[in-house]
């Protein structure tokens, strides 16, 4: 079976901008892909590219084993998308809305819709110009669900959300997940990536940085370690930073504290010289993550 998105070698080129480069990846089916980068970076530039409503510049794109440009009539029947960007006729209500989006997939019945808009306490009798932000994101986020789409592409979907709906949104797409059905989440809410995405892609610049699992992205990440070491007991950190993947080593007072890529076997016996009152050992957040894989430009 074909991955559900599939990206060869996908560039577009503004004039005078950056858009995406040379971007290959894949999207399973049954898995949450998030798709990480702060704003600029290229992540609204690939959906649209994906979608076919930017024509890529060089490169290809299938979605469910189709391409993107043939047959995206097809494509489209069997996706739903949230654009970071969401608006539609102002004057039309929530319910309005979704009834001709009901309209045009052919679709018999409401329940899911009502569904949804309980869940997320939408309110579907206003007009769309009357809501908040994040009550027009909740239509967005409906509209964009309440069919039963194979596939997900949702941009910056909490934005203007609370958090008691980001919680339920979050609830809703490992739901989706669970069904054995495909969300691709482009976010710079690394938090809500952490808990719910599968795999992560990052981009920077337009270009692909890495692709890997959360635990994957840690277990290549180094550790923060903190020691306390018994009173009157002398230390220099300089002696830690000579170990083969120890770095930023500082002192204050008997707390020794450093970073370690590897070698815990050298840091450990290390410590065995000293009297060491206490040791902790912790991984960094998937946002300590990023801003170490943006910051220095890691390669995938």
């Amino acid at each position: 079976m074909p991955a559900v998105i599939e990206a060869n070698s996908l560039s577009k080129h503004y004039r005078g901008g950056r858009g995406i480069d040379d971007l290959t990846l894949s999207v399973e089916r049954g898995e949450i892909f998030g798709f990480l980068g702060p704003n600029g970076a290229g992540k609204t530039t690939t959906i649209r590219t994906l979608l076919d409503l930017l024509h890529p510049t060089s490169g290809s794109a299938k979605l469910f084993g189709l391409d993107s440009h043939q047959h995206s009539l097809e494509i489209r029947a069997r996706i739903g998308n949230l654009p970071g960007d969401f608006a539609f006729e102002d004057s039309m209500t929530g319910s309005e809305l979704l009834t001709l989006f009901a309209r045009l997939r052919g679709l018999d019945g409401m329940e899911t819709a009502h569904s949804l808009a309980d869940r997320f306490k939408a309110d579907l009798s206003k007009p769309l110009r009357e809501l908040s932000r994040g009550n027009r994101q909740k239509v967005g986020i409906i509209q964009a669900m309440f069919h039963g789409p194979e596939l997900l592409i949702l941009d910056e979907p909490t934005s203007g959300l609370d958090p008691l709906m980001q919680e339920e949104f979050l609830s809703v797409i490992a739901e989706h997940r669970a069904a054995g059905k495909t969300v691709f989440l482009s976010s710079h809410d690394l938090p809500e990536v952490e808990r719910v995405c599968d795999r992560v892609g990052v981009i920077r610049d337009g270009k692909l940085i890495t692709v890997a699992s959360v635990d994957e992205m840690r277990e290549r990440a180094y550790r923060k370690v903190v020691v306390r070491f018994a009173d009157g007991v002398t230390v220099d950190p300089s002696a830690f930073e000579r170990i083969n993947g120890v770095g930023s080593a500082s002192l204050d007072g008997q707390k020794l504290s450093f970073k370690a890529m590897d070698n815990l076997d050298e840091v450990i016996a290390a410590l065995g010289r000293y009297k060491v009152v206490d040791i902790e050992v912790t991984k960094p957040s998937l946002e300590e993550l990023f801003i170490a894989f943006y910051s220095e430009g890691q390669t995938a």
